[in-house]
């Protein structure tokens, strides 16, 4: 895809990710360390011998805070693996004091299922999460509000598994329970709604995950009624679900009905009408395959407009970022360089390259935003070989093979010099759907002192799965169908 705005992307970051932490903290005001976010496994704790005495409860109580302080600091410092450790000890700490059957034992488990499915480590992070969710129901009931916090990490993990069916039906219980709890029109659901979103969007149900935006718009529309502005951010949540749903239209609309909220309140000159812009400037790149392609022939050079606009609002406000400016500006030079504007877009380069090079400060984001090729259109490539069931993109069981691409970028941002190898080599099908995707790919050219170079021994590597039995399949060809194969594709 087209090579996006990383201030777009830290803004959804940020507010996913506290949005996020606040519903992992919802359960009270005065938070104690069990009602932190993070993930044991599929370890039993050791158990204290008996009941503990009430100096020896305060002294548990002493290293369970301590202990809980160090966690802290090994999360937020990625230390994942001492996390998880510092977790396990935590869950065992918890157990001596309240016992195995307490909600306090629900949130330490809840804990470290969410340090390990941070890990990877989806199936330990499922049978925590299923603990988690079992204490509550024996302790509460089967639809107290506390449950919503674990399933909605118990179908996070689920997708990072490759169950995507399972996660559907998780989000849709912890949707009712915020129901039940909260009412209908809640907008603690909308993050679960997302997350519900996702699943259909991987099952391939594009269209139930169409109708489920539709239901959040609903949502923030009703809770926001009044104030327009207040809508920005959920505007642009929308716009970027309707964007991984393929849904470009829309996308497109969501933006223009952005845009003339912030004119309208802020005026037309205002930077907040940055982002939105160049998003719908990007939006340009995409067909959308719900239309005919006869009314969306020549839409790429459309978002020229768009991309001009924000980077004349970005270079008459003073006091604007330099990274916001600098990549304000790569989008219009890159929607040069996609439409073989050549001389526009290295003159856009060439100032960018100024701006990037006024202070030390900046010369670590000018050698990753010019100093290297910068892909800026690209396509998924598929990450199976063979059919799979339906829903389940798991990874158990199967092999893992690579596709290696080797090639040059032209100073006009084009493949050149490609050569592929497959490996193991009987997946020539694979091989040729990555040698095709390459060939189609645009490059912000490497930079060097102001100006454009070629760039050689490049390397791509595109991995996959697969099961002995489509190895086996191949295998078992005709020399000739072999040869024909290896024919056609020295040819591409």
């Amino acid at each position: 895809m087209i090579n996006v705005s990383k201030t777009v992307a830290l803004l959804f970051a940020i507010s996913t990710a506290n949005a996020a932490q606040a519903q992992a903290f919802d359960d009270d005001d005065d938070r104690t360390p069990l009602d932190q976010l993070v993930p044991v496994a599929d370890e039993s704790p050791d158990l204290a011998d008996g009941a503990a005495s009430a100096d020896d409860a305060r002294t548990l109580d002493q290293k369970l805070a301590a202990e809980f302080d160090r966690y802290q600091r090994l999360v937020a410092e990625d230390a994942l693996d001492e996390a998880d450790a510092s977790a396990k000890r935590i869950v065992q700490m918890v157990i001596s004091i309240h016992g195995p059957q307490s909600l306090e034992a629900s949130r330490a488990l809840n804990n470290l299922a969410l340090v390990q499915n941070k890990n990877g480590q989806y199936g330990a992070a499922i049978q925590n999460f299923e603990s988690a969710v079992e204490i509550i129901e024996t302790v509460e009931d089967r639809l107290n509000e506390k449950l919503v916090n674990p399933l909605r990490g118990l179908g996070a993990a689920q997708i990072g598994s490759g169950r995507p069916d399972l996660a559907r039906r998780t989000f849709n219980r912890a949707t009712h329970i915020t129901h039940v709890n909260e009412g209908p029109h809640n907008l603690e659901q909308v993050e679960i709604l997302e997350s519900l979103a996702q699943s259909a969007m991987l099952l391939g149900d594009s269209k139930g995950a169409r109708n489920i935006l539709n239901r959040i718009h609903v949502l923030n529309a009703r809770h926001f009624e009044g104030n327009d502005l207040a809508m920005i951010p959920s505007l642009l949540r929308r716009a970027s679900w309707q964007h991984a749903g393929r849904y470009y239209l829309d996308e497109r609309a969501t933006y223009r009905r952005a845009i003339r909220i912030l004119e309208a309140n802020l005026g037309k000159e205002d930077p907040q009408l940055i982002l939105p812009l160049s998003k719908l400037g990007q939006s340009y790149y995409f067909v959308d395959l719900t239309q005919p392609m006869t009314k969306q022939q020549g839409l790429v050079t459309s978002g020229e407009m768009y991309f001009k606009r924000a980077a004349r609002i970005a270079e008459a406000t003073p006091e604007i970022d330099w990274r916001i400016l600098a990549e304000t500006k790569l989008a219009l030079a890159d929607h040069y360089m996609y439409v073989e504007s050549f001389v526009r877009a290295r003159k856009i380069y060439a100032e960018v390259w100024d701006v990037l090079s006024a202070d030390q400060e900046r010369l670590a984001a000018r050698a990753e935003m010019l100093e290297q090729p910068v892909a800026l259109t690209s396509r998924n490539l598929p990450k199976f070989a063979g059919e799979r069931p339906a829903g389940n993109t798991s990874t158990d069981g199967f092999l893992t093979g690579t596709i290696r691409v080797d090639y040059s970028v032209s100073t006009r941002g084009r493949i050149r010099s490609i050569r592929t190898e497959a490996i193991p080599p009987q997946f020539t099908d694979m091989q040729k759907m990555v040698h095709n995707e390459m060939k189609r790919r645009i490059f912000r050219p490497r930079m060097s002192d102001g100006g454009v170079l070629e760039t050689d021994n490049l390397v791509f590597e595109h991995s996959f799965f697969y099961r002995q039995a489509d190895l086996d399949k191949l295998t078992k060809k005709t020399p000739a169908a072999e040869q024909q194969s290896a024919d056609e594709n020295s040819e591409s």
